[in-house]
């Protein structure tokens, strides 16, 4: 199966082109929000390095979020065009589960990961999921909420899901994914002093591993809504916030 699959979410522009599980081509760049500008070249640079075009696609895989509102809008329009145009399938994979992707082949089965992307101000999105036979279970759908109760969110969970030997969150062993861990990590470990921090190579969007989601998730016993593509924003966008602000504050 040949997958194309296309990361907008984050300052990088990512692209790449998939043959089951091996990486044909990979060109994921730090193009500063201006996808708009880049990706349809980038794809037709990929399409030209590999010697494939969109006709050859059995698959494409879109970062459908949380993160840059109009880079996200941006994927997702084009991955839309892309299938209605050919009839291709396309799945949607969050930014936090193909921050878990990243570290697939280090953690190990029924391990714990917690994906954190950084919003600033101390807030962050994040999500917690375990390995389960190579895949990722969601036990805690992306949110966006503040660091400090983020950590709260995760104690909570692990004292009410671990048996009683365990249950103290520090003996709680989480491998912690994202720029957001690298970010806040000193405060993490107060909460998680066992806990596991991925290396700075694993904390960005890699489109290669949203391939590789894709290709799980189409495997799955998953069901391709006509709907199924669309954005996931977990808070609104600044320009409405300060609007709203601005108006309460005007009454």
């Amino acid at each position: 199966m040949k997958i194309l699959s296309i990361d907008t979410a984050s300052d990088i522009c990512g692209v790449s082109i998939l043959e089951d599980n091996n990486l044909i081509i990979n060109l994921d760049n730090n193009t500063g929000r201006t996808h708009s500008e880049n990706l349809m070249p980038m794809i037709q640079e990929a399409f030209n390095k590999s010697s494939f075009c969109l006709k050859d696609m059995d698959l494409i895989s879109c970062d459908i979020g949380p993160g840059s509102f109009t880079g996200i809008r941006i994927g997702v329009a084009t991955s839309k065009a892309f299938c209605d145009s050919l009839d291709i399938p396309c799945v949607g994979i969050s930014s936090l589960e193909v921050l878990a992707y990243n570290i697939k082949d280090i953690v190990n089965e029924s391990e714990y990961i917690c994906s954190i992307i950084d919003c600033k101000n101390d807030n962050c999105y994040f999500a917690l999921f375990e390995k389960k036979n190579g895949m990722f279970d969601t036990l805690i759908e992306p949110q966006a909420e503040s660091i400090s109760n983020i950590l709260a969110i995760l104690k909570s969970y692990c004292d009410d899901n671990f048996d009683g030997t365990t249950n103290d969150s520090n003996n709680i062993l989480i491998t912690f994914v994202g720029d957001g861990s690298k970010v806040y990590k000193n405060m993490i470990k107060e909460t998680f002093s066992n806990g596991n921090f991925s290396d700075d190579n694993h904390n960005f969007l890699s489109s290669y591993s949203l391939g590789l989601a894709g290709l799980d998730k189409y495997n799955s016993e998953f069901t391709f809504a006509e709907n199924e593509i669309l954005p996931l924003y977990l808070k609104k966008p600044q320009a409405q916030r300060l609007l709203e602000e601005k108006n309460k504050n005007n009454r």
